[in-house]
């Protein structure tokens, strides 16, 4: 009797345990249900305005990024981040039910990621540029010595300038090229880059468009220094301050806030072979710089 009492208990405590165990387990699969349904509700409940937020917050990293290689574009790089942090801002203040505002805000940036897309693609091509000419420089170190201690102190002196420009009403030079050529009889221009044939050397330049700069004539210096350390051309003198400038020649511009070109060409005789390096300066600040070798 007694036996049967304690199997009649054990049997009882194990329906219990039983019943415990497989409620315990059905209340964990709904919690890891539910766990999942609210992460589901959260990424499909994304307002067009986060998902427009996000956006914009992507492209100024990336304007950021491109910015540090510090190109020739990096004022316009600049302009354009900012516009997208404006955009931002009045994203962030309008309220996710104001769907009229916020196609507007997604139209326009489509239109600045258009923006986006090109300057980037610029500023790579840049780069590719840049690491060029720094191969050129390099394979010359040893025999352009005195000219290598020069351009380190123009690019000092331009590093120091530009923390200082107002960049708002500074115009940028962009696209300095040179080419030098072998002029012949009948005035056609041969490109040849052999020192002795060398007798006229084209120097070309973008000045960038720039809506807030004042309009009007805009003179600028440009100075060539051939292998030798020596600025050939007119090589006449400036005083800027207490700066003097030799320059190679002057050219003027009219500028009426669109982008123009502007297109020299300096005659000489008895070009040296070597690397030459060609500056352009706005009064005593230099703006733009390119290197050319003559074999």
């Amino acid at each position: 009797m007694e036996n049967q009492k304690n199997n009649s208990s054990l049997k009882a405590i194990i329906i219990v345990l039983s019943i415990l165990l497989v409620g315990s387990l059905i209340f964990m699969y709904k919690m890891s249900t539910d766990n999942k349904d609210v992460e589901k509700k959260l990424e499909t409940t994304l307002s067009e305005k986060q998902k427009l937020e996000i956006d914009l917050k992507e492209k100024i990293a990336s304007y950021d990024a491109a910015i540090a290689d510090n190109t020739s574009i990096k004022g316009e790089l600049e302009a354009e981040r900012a516009k997208v942090v404006d955009l931002l801002t009045q994203v962030q203040k309008t309220k996710d039910d104001n769907k009229v505002a916020i196609k507007q805000f997604k139209d326009d940036y489509r239109r600045l990621k258009r923006e986006h897309d090109a300057l980037l693609a610029e500023n790579d091509k840049l780069k590719g540029e840049n690491a060029t000419l720094t191969t050129q420089r390099d394979s010359t170190r040893t025999a352009l010595g005195e000219s290598k201690r020069y351009n380190d102190t123009l690019v000092n002196q331009n590093e120091n300038l530009s923390k200082t420009v107002e960049k708002a009403q500074k115009l940028q030079i962009l696209n300095l090229h040179t080419q030098p050529f072998k002029e012949r009889s009948s005035g056609k221009l041969i490109q040849t880059d052999k020192a002795r044939r060398v007798d006229k050397i084209q120097i070309s330049f973008t000045i960038a468009a720039n809506e807030v700069a004042p309009a009007g004539n805009r003179t600028y210096y440009v100075q060539i220094i051939d292998s030798k350390n020596n600025v050939i051309g007119d090589k006449a003198t400036e005083v800027f301050g207490d700066q003097t400038l030799t320059y190679s020649f002057i050219t003027n511009a009219i500028f009426q806030n669109k982008t123009i070109t502007v297109n020299e060409l300096v005659a000489g005789k008895d070009f040296a072979k070597g690397l030459y390096t060609v500056n352009i300066f706005d009064k005593g600040t230099l703006v733009a710089n390119t290197t050319f070798t003559l074999r």
